[in-house]
């Protein structure tokens, strides 16, 4: 009897997600305004960077994911001369959760069924972060840099699950922007 491999915990979770139609109500229910807001049209062209070749959606995620994670780094090794720039550096993540946002539902739109599913999850999961930074922000702005590092540290948290939900609907499902010169090559 040839011995049955189990599927990694994180592999086996992603995919149960993928299968979860009690996702498709809320997917139905905002695929229409996402479509007529982020997805159609020049604007959508221009938010999913059709005119680049690739998502313009991973790299402005960098941007947020890298600002936020360095506050956290001030956070933890920093020291007071730090709060300042942990407090700009969350900052500029939220300046630019906006954009990264409505280029993830441009692309969003554009997905399968499974690519919907994880990435309405990922959506919700950024949503967390946003609202835990925005907290963060408002906290180190009045002078609470403690509440403000708490915040922040739940706001990675949930950034970083989201990061792990793009990161499969990028590298696994292939969900993005490609431009038909891409499609189908190898890296030999």
């Amino acid at each position: 009897m040839s011995e049955v491999h189990q599927l990694p915990a994180p592999v086996r979770w992603m995919l149960r997600l993928e299968e979860t139609g009690a996702l498709d109500g809320a997917v139905a229910a905002i695929e229409p305004a996402v479509q007529e807001v982020f997805a159609s049209g020049r604007r959508g062209r221009l938010l999913r960077a059709d005119w680049m070749g690739h998502s313009l959606h991973p790299a402005l995620a960098d941007f947020v994911l890298g600002s936020w994670t360095s506050a956290t780094l001030l956070d933890v090794m920093g020291d007071e001369e730090s709060r300042r720039a942990a407090r700009q550096l969350v900052g500029a993540g939220l300046l630019v959760a906006g954009p990264t946002a409505w280029s993830g539902w441009a692309q969003w739109a554009e997905a399968g069924p499974k690519g919907q599913r994880v990435g309405l999850v990922h959506a919700v999961a950024n949503g967390l972060a946003i609202g835990f930074y925005s907290a963060s922000y408002v906290a180190r702005r009045r002078g609470s840099n403690a509440t403000g590092a708490w915040f922040g540290f739940a706001g990675i948290t949930a950034a970083g699950v989201a990061a792990f939900l793009g990161g499969h609907l990028t590298a696994a499902r292939k969900v993005g922007t490609r431009h038909p010169a891409f499609v189908g090559t190898a890296d030999d």
